[in-house]
Parts: structure tokens; sequence; C-alpha cells
């Protein structure tokens, strides 16, 4: 394992607490410096890591800000808005309408249902202090076919 310069390791510091897998970061330092690094030498520069535990203040800190930031970032990205991607699917909804992919509007009517339905959405977050957390809610949809008839009295 050879010493890593410090840029090399700043890069694998910020590509690590921007969420970048191990096996990606190793490829972009290839790509970017040319350097040859393993899995494992790059998750010890996770502080979140059992590997990283040990990492130096300074690079914690650099760590910890990149994430931070990334984080705030991320709400700027209109695909992280909830709005955007739901107005995204009407419109792919209407055209697969248009198209008469019935198969496919019925896909994307299920992603948005999931979507509202708070799937993706931590539910045992207690907005205050005393409150109890959500009791998710699972409703069932019993399909008939208007077409046969009803064999029962």
């Amino acid at each position: 394992m050879a010493a890593l310069k410090d840029e090399v390791k700043r890069f694998i510091v910020q590509a690590l607490a921007c969420f970048d897998t191990p096996t990606q970061v190793v490829q972009a330092v290839k790509e970017t410096f040319g350097v040859e690094v393993s899995r494992q030498q790059c998750e010890q520069y996770d502080p979140t890591k059992h590997a990283g535990r040990d990492l130096g203040v300074k690079w914690k800190a650099v760590f910890e800000d990149t994430r931070k930031r990334f984080r705030e970032e991320t709400a700027e990205i209109p695909i992280a808005n909830r709005a955007f991607r739901l107005r995204t699917m009407n419109r792919f909804v209407e055209r697969a309408e248009t198209m008469k992919n019935i198969g496919l509007a019925m896909q994307i009517l299920e992603q948005a249902a999931k979507e509202v339905g708070d799937v993706y959405v931590n539910r045992n977050r207690k907005d205050e202090p005393d409150d109890e957390p959500a009791i998710p809610t699972r409703i069932q949809v019993d399909v008939v076919d208007a077409r046969k008839p009803n064999a029962e009295p």
C-alpha cells in the first residue's frame, strides 16, 4: 500500500462523503490520478466505517464538511423534490395513455402512489418529542370483474 499524496486523500475523502462506494472511488482515483488503490485502502478514509475509525482529525473535518454541503445541495436538485417527480410522472402517464401503453401507465401510476403514500419516507420520525410515531397503514383493494355474473345470490 503506497503512501498517497494529500490531493488524492482529499479526493477519496470527498468522494466517500458524497456517498460514492469504495469501488467507485477506486475507479475514479485510477482515472483521475493514475494511481492504483484498493477498496480497503479507500474505506480507511471513511470515518463512518469501522476501517476509518482512526482517521485523522483533518480528514474527518473534510469528510463532515463535504457531507453537510452535499446534503444541503441535494435539496437544490429538482429530482430530489417530490413535486417535481410527481409532475414528471404525470407527463409520462399522459404520454403513455396517448400511445395506448396501459402497462407503462399503470407502472407510472403505481410509482406515483408510492411517492404520495410516503413509501420512501422514514415514517418513524417524530415531529415533536412527545408525539407518537406514525403507524403506516396498508389499504387493500379487491378488483371485481363486473363482466362476470356474480354466482352468489
